[in-house]
């Protein structure tokens, strides 16, 4: 990293300078308006590559609708986005997608008619390349398919998810949909996978297989991980670096010790004591 770049990492982050050496993703001065609602208000903070980057705050405090822009689905009002030294503030959600994002949502947004694998075999739509000329040949195609499918297989190997891999969705129960989402969103093989509240609704033990999974998702793929969550102990427990919003503002940042002891974080959640 040279000079002027690590000066503008220090301005960024003005507690808690991370341990980590490349940032992946930076977000500068982000605001984002709904009429005279300010969802978002001059946020910044970089995600560092390898890491469990994680957004905590209080309901409507901003986190869904960061992961938003990051995703390309809300357009800033101002700010920028920089994704591997690359300005991509303006790029759309298929262009993002395509840049090695990907993302599940707080809402189930899965084809329920649809078996576990059609389901997961959807996300590998932006890792198949085609054309009309390898189209119009059969064995090309096929060979494609076979390739995309033994990808998948591995996915559903590693989520364990094996026994439900022809059963439609709609019939499964919640847990399991989630899981099958996050497959989907792994069939893209990311370089950076966005969790919208991965463990919301779900019981102690859905909730250990889940956290197992996002782990070993950045620990054996080494893929970067921005995860929303509401269980603290979850974040405190797999995050790298926490973000805390409030009211659309960044009111912390840091390793999970000094954010959980934070006194503005504390009144976020509590109230004045």
């Amino acid at each position: 990293m040279n000079a002027a770049a690590e000066q503008i990492n220090q301005n960024m982050e003005t507690q808690n300078t991370p341990s980590f050496v490349n940032s992946i993703l930076k977000v500068e001065g982000i605001d984002v308006s709904f009429g005279g609602v300010k969802a978002l208000q001059n946020v910044g903070f970089s995600v560092y590559e390898g890491e469990i980057f994680s957004m905590i705050g209080p309901n409507g405090a901003g986190k869904t609708s960061m992961l938003n822009v990051i995703s390309g689905f809300y357009k800033a009002d101002s700010g920028s986005i920089w994704f591997d030294g690359d300005d991509r503030t303006k790029a759309s959600p298929d262009q993002v997608a395509r840049m090695g994002f990907a993302r599940t949502f707080q809402n189930i947004a899965l084809f329920k008619g649809m078996s576990t694998l059609d389901n997961i075999m959807t996300g590998r739509i932006v890792r198949v390349e085609s054309s009309f000329w390898r189209e119009a040949f059969y064995f090309p195609a096929r060979k494609s398919e076979i390739a995309q499918r033994r990808h998948v297989e591995g996915i559903i190997d590693f989520l364990e998810i094996q026994s439900i891999r022809k059963t439609p969705v709609g019939k499964l129960p919640y847990g399991l949909q989630k899981r099958v989402e996050l497959g989907r969103a792994l069939a893209m093989e990311p370089k950076i996978l966005l969790l919208d509240e991965p463990m919301a609704g779900m019981n102690l033990e859905e909730k250990e297989d889940m956290a197992r999974f996002v782990l070993d998702v950045n620990d054996e793929f080494g893929t970067t991980v921005i995860l929303i969550e509401h269980d603290m102990g979850v974040v405190m427990d797999v995050s790298d670096h926490v973000l805390v919003l409030d009211h659309g503002k960044r009111i912390a940042y840091g390793v999970p010790d000094d954010v959980r002891t934070n006194k503005d974080v504390i009144r976020a959640y509590l109230g004045d004591q």
